[in-house]
C-alpha cells in the first residue's frame, strides 16, 4: 500500500510540478516505489528486471536534471516550459525516450516486463508513462519536430517487427507499448492534446488486456490457448478489446489512429503518416495472433491433458467496465474532432 500511494504521489508531483527539480523529485519518487514492487517474487528474473529497470531510469533522470541545469545555465530559466536552449532540448528528448522506452532507446523494456508479474506489468506499462508523458506535453513547442518524427518512426517499427516472433504475453505487450508510444510521439508537436487523447485511451486498452490476462493467469501464448474452456465469456471480450488496441474500426482504437493521421496529413506529412499506418500492419498481425490463440484455437488432444475447469468467480467489475470502454468509445470522435 505504501509503494502504490508513493507510486500516485510521484506522479501527481510531476504532473503538477513547474519547476525541474520537482518534476525530477517526482520521477525519482516513482522509480524507487516501483522497484520493490517489480521484485517483490525474489525470483531471479525479477531481481534482474528490477536492476535494469534501476539503471535505465537513473540515467535517464540524471539527463533530465542535466538537461534542465543546461538550460538555467544558459537561460536563468527553471520553468518546465521555458526550455528555449536547443541542446538542452534534445539531451530532454533522450532523457524522457529512455524514461518511456521509445526506440532506439526501448531494450529495457520488454525485459522488466518479462521480469515483473503482470500486475505490475500493468503499472509499468500506464502509470508509469504518464509523468514523462506530461513533461514531453509542457515541453512540446520546444523540441525538435524531425527528430521526434524519426524516433517515432522507428519505434512502431521496432514494436511490430520485434514483436512478431514472441510468444510471451508481457514482451507482446512491452512492443505493443513501444509501437503506441511511437504514435504519441509523431503527432506531439503539432497537436499536443491528441498526444494525451491517445495516452488515456491506450492506458485503458492496456489495462483491460492485462486485468483480463491477469484473470485467467496467462503468462505465455499455450496457456492463452487453453484459457477458452476457463472462461469463454471473458476470452470473447479480450478478442474485441485486441482488436481495439491494434486499431481496427468500429472500436475505440481506431480514434486515436484516425485523428492522428488526420492531423499529419493537415500538416503536410502525409508520406509519415503512410509510413507509420503500414508499420501499425505489423503490430495488427502479433494483435491478431493473441486473439486467435485466445478464441480460435481449441487445445487438441483432449484426452492427453487435464481438463480446465470454468472459472466461477463473476467477471471483475473493473475488467467489465475498462472493456465496454475499450471497445465502445468511438462514436464520442465527432465530439472530439471538433
Amino acid at each position: 500500500l505504501i509503494f502504490i500511494i508513493s507510486l500516485f504521489l510521484g506522479t501527481t508531483i510531476t504532473i503538477s510540478s513547474n519547476h525541474w527539480v520537482m518534476a525530477w523529485t517526482g520521477l525519482e519518487i516513482n522509480t524507487l516505489a516501483i522497484l520493490p514492487l517489480i521484485s517483490k517474487s525474489h525470483h531471479p528474473r525479477a531481481v534482474e528486471a528490477a536492476t535494469k529497470y534501476f539503471l535505465v531510469q537513473a540515467t535517464a533522470s540524471t539527463l533530465v536534471l542535466f538537461s534542465s541545469m543546461t538550460n538555467a545555465w544558459y537561460t536563468g530559466q527553471w520553468d518546465i516550459t521555458q526550455l528555449t536552449h536547443s541542446t538542452s532540448s534534445l539531451i530532454l528528448t533522450a532523457a524522457i525516450s529512455m524514461k518511456l522506452g521509445l526506440a532506439p532507446f526501448h531494450f529495457w523494456f520488454p525485459e522488466v516486463l518479462q521480469g515483473s508479474p503482470l500486475t505490475t506489468g500493468l503499472l509499468l506499462s500506464t502509470v508509469m508513462k504518464f509523468p514523462p508523458i506530461t513533461l514531453l506535453f509542457m515541453t512540446s513547442q520546444s523540441l525538435n519536430p524531425s527528430l521526434l518524427t524519426v524516433l517515432a518512426i522507428l519505434s512502431v517499427a521496432m514494436g511490430g517487427w520485434m514483436g512478431l516472433n514472441q510468444t510471451q504475453t508481457r514482451k507482446i505487450m512491452a512492443f505493443s507499448s513501444i509501437a503506441h508510444l511511437g504514435w504519441m510521439t509523431i503527432i506531439l508537436v503539432y497537436y499536443p492534446k491528441l498526444t494525451l487523447l491517445n495516452f488515456y485511451l491506450y492506458a485503458m486498452m492496456t489495462a483491460a488486456v492485462f486485468l483480463t490476462l491477469n484473470s485467467v493467469k496467462v503468462l505465455k501464448l499455450s496457456t492463452l490457448m487453453t484459457a477458452w474452456t476457463k472462461a469463454p465469456s471473458l476470452s470473447t471480450i479480450l478478442l474485441l478489446t485486441l482488436l481495439s488496441l491494434a486499431g481496427l474500426p468500429p472500436l475505440t482504437g481506431f480514434l486515436p489512429k484516425w485523428l492522428i493521421i488526420q492531423e499529419l496529413t493537415k500538416q503536410d506529412m502525409a508520406p509519415a503518416a503512410m509510413i507509420i499506418s503500414l508499420l501499425s500492419l505489423l503490430g495488427l498481425f502479433f494483435y491478431l495472433r493473441l486473439a486467435y490463440c485466445a478464441t480460435i484455437t481449441l487445445p487438441p488432444h483432449t484426452t492427453n491433458h487435464m481438463k480446465q475447469w470454468h472459472i466461477n468467480k463473476p467477471i471483475s467489475p473493473s475488467i467489465a467496465v475498462l472493456t465496454t470502454l475499450s471497445i465502445m468509445l468511438l462514436p464520442i470522435s465527432p465530439m472530439l474532432a471538433t
